[in-house]
């Protein structure tokens, strides 16, 4: 009888290099150490994307990111950030902590994370997802109602939807379903969907804006229901930045406000408190990129996201926000491994993360609906708005459980201040709709002269200058 030996392996050598160096990424969430925030560690082998994928974890729980510390110099990561959640309290939700340390740890081992404990509005209770159907093009006043009207008649059902508008560009992602079936839409219709909002998006457009329309069905955007609330955000960065709204329209469709009117006033101010600049660190071959504007939630997300989509990566970062007002300083090079070298670089980088700050920037009217939903319920108040003059400028529909919740933003085409008796016109045509109104306008704004960066924030660069190859070569695994 031939006996076959096989060799021995050892159940615990797999993990040998873990118990040696300590674990690829260790994740420290402490309430303890500050009074008013908790303290987020990051210890982790490094990989391209990660602060990204880390910030977006942050982002999707809605938490606040007050200061951030990160370094991936040496091949190792390690970021601290303190945070608040929505409230202003510290983190000590159980599920919220446990989310954080299972999906970053997840998107570090490449495994793709559970929504579970996500703040996921893209979650659909039926099996089959829906269409996502991806539009860009140049704006004009009324185009998301024309939009929302041409999807009810062709019997679409809008599951979920998202628009920005920014420098006269129109980025917008729809979710859209059978209108009786509440079934995903077959090939052969979708392309007549296409074909027909195309021909909507090019409409009084003349041929050279007109290259700039595109509808395509996104079949890679959230095909298994695991997308987050940041995933669509990350796209819609993506969308503006292939339309270039960084760069500003010879016409613009919704005119300016009045010079002198308060909205005008803020806007000037806020304008003047932003400032991109970039220089470079001869020594150690790295592009110094310093941010300062006005502070607000997911602002990190919104310049981590761009720099990673415009091929920078990021080796070391600071960032802080106090008073109303943020600063940010990002350490980065071009996947290529280079600083850049041209001025030109330099001054597209900083139209670009401008865009991406002013994406976002909230101003006129935050409006949220809430009503049962119903097939065309978002061409019907979207109608509205237009015959009262307004224009949307960012949208966020989602529907869950028979309900249906809309957030836009909205000023008046004309720059005059929104007169308040549109959302009695609304609530007369709408019926049963719940219906909050928050003025962002009035929103405190710090004067320029504030923005100085004093001794309350000690920049990167000034640190690192002095002692670099000491942070270079004390980041070890641990």
């Amino acid at each position: 009888m031939n006996r076959v030996c096989s060799p021995y392996f050892d159940p615990d050598f797999d993990s040998l290099a873990e118990r040696i160096n300590g674990p690829k990424c260790r994740i420290t969430i402490d309430n303890e150490s500050l009074e008013n925030c908790t303290v987020v560690k990051i210890d982790s082998v490094n990989k391209q994307g990660l602060l990204l994928e880390v910030v977006q974890v942050l982002t999707d729980m809605n938490l606040i990111i007050l200061k951030g510390y990160i370094s991936s110099d040496a091949g190792w990561f390690m970021d601290v950030f303190h945070v608040k959640d929505a409230l202003g309290n510290k983190v000590t939700d159980q599920r919220v902590i446990n989310y954080i340390q299972q999906a970053i740890g997840a998107n570090r081992e490449g495994i793709h994370k559970s929504k579970s404990g996500s703040r996921n509005i893209l979650k659909c209770e039926s099996p089959p997802e829906p269409r996502a159907i991806e539009m860009t093009g140049r704006d004009r006043p009324g185009l998301f109602s024309e939009i929302s009207a041409a999807l009810a008649d062709l019997h679409c059902n809008v599951v979920e939807a998202h628009a920005w508008s920014h420098n006269a560009r129109l980025a917008c992602v729809v979710y859209i379903s059978e209108e009786y079936t509440d079934t995903p839409i077959d090939h052969d219709r979708l392309l007549a969907i296409e074909d027909h909002l195309t021909t909507v998006l090019r409409a009084t457009t003349n041929e050279e804006s007109g290259n700039q329309q595109q509808v395509k069905t996104a079949y890679g955007l959230n095909p298994e229901g695991e997308g987050t609330v940041t995933d669509v955000e990350r796209r819609l960065h993506q969308l503006m930045l292939s339309v270039r709204d960084f760069e500003s329209p010879i016409s613009k469709p919704i005119r300016s406000p009045r010079m002198g009117s308060p909205r005008s006033d803020i806007n000037d101010k806020e304008e003047k408190i932003l400032s991109v600049c970039i220089e470079n660190c001869d020594e150690k071959g790295y592009s110094i990129v310093s941010i300062q504007c006005k502070d607000r939630r997911r602002l990190m997300f919104d310049t981590v996201c761009t720099l990673t989509d415009m091929q920078y990566v990021i080796f070391h970062a600071s960032v802080d926000s106090r008073g109303g007002c943020a600063f940010q300083e990002y350490f980065i090079r071009h996947v290529d491994g280079y600083a850049m070298s041209t001025e030109s670089e330099k001054e597209r980088v900083v139209k670009c993360l401008k865009a991406a700050i002013e994406r976002r920037a909230c101003e006129g009217i935050r409006l949220e609906l809430c009503a049962n939903n119903r097939v065309g319920l978002l061409s019907d108040i979207t109608r509205v708005l237009r015959e009262s003059g307004l224009a949307v400028v960012r949208a966020d529909v989602a529907t869950e459980g028979g309900k249906a919740r809309h957030t836009f933003y909205i000023r008046d085409i004309s720059g005059n201040d929104i007169d308040m008796k549109f959302v009695k016109s609304m609530k007369s045509e709408m019926g049963e709709i719940d219906v909050a109104v928050n003025n962002e306008t009035t929103t405190t704004t710090t004067a320029t002269g504030s923005m100085t960066r004093g001794s309350s924030f000690r920049s990167l660069g000034d640190l690192m200058k002095s002692q670099f190859e000491k942070l270079s070569h004390n980041f070890v695994a641990i």
